[in-house]
């Protein structure tokens, strides 16, 4: 199913290569974050919440032109009303059970409500985002830090922070 999402959010956002590539990165950290948080908890390979945060990782952004269009804006907040409907839509299209759909719905309607966090999934899809916006905003070194101390909880998340964005 994850192959049809990625190719169903591709196809939603058109030619908008900025917003794909975002997702697919979003995706590719949530993944390495999900299996270093396997290794660090000893939890089960094929815990039903990762199926979900990878779901969830390609379509968090998914309301952004529906914000843009109805608010001229692509703040969270708008993201986050515009994309639950759109990814329900996509998901049932792609034949998601029920429970997965509400799951991805509230992450897609909730990623930038950070003191609403209540699961691994969550925790680590807000981390997979803040990793891939702070790389492409570049907001310095104070910023990423303050980023890091703030929200990153993972030992995957902090390591990835650590390597990539503060060498």
């Amino acid at each position: 199913m994850i192959g049809t999402l990625i190719n169903k959010m591709i196809h939603y956002f058109g030619p908008d290569a900025r917003r794909i590539q975002h997702a697919m990165k979003v995706y590719c950290f949530a993944c390495a974050l999900w299996d270093e948080e396997v290794l660090e908890r000893g939890l089960h390979k094929t815990d039903a919440r990762k199926d979900t945060l990878l779901a969830a990782a390609i379509l968090h952004d998914i309301g952004i032109h529906e914000a843009e269009r109805k608010y001229q804006s692509s703040a969270g907040k708008y993201q986050e009303i515009e994309g639950p409907p759109i990814a329900a839509d996509i998901l049932e299209a792609c034949g998601a059970s029920h429970e997965m759909i509400s799951r991805v719905c509230f992450l897609v309607g909730h990623h930038h409500t950070y003191n609403m966090i209540d699961d691994l999934d969550f925790q680590i899809l807000v981390e997979a985002d803040l990793l891939v916006n702070l790389e492409e905003d570049h907001p310095g070194r104070e910023a990423i830090i303050s980023v890091r101390e703030k929200h990153m909880k993972t030992a995957g998340s902090r390591m990835l922070l650590e390597s990539y964005l503060l060498p």
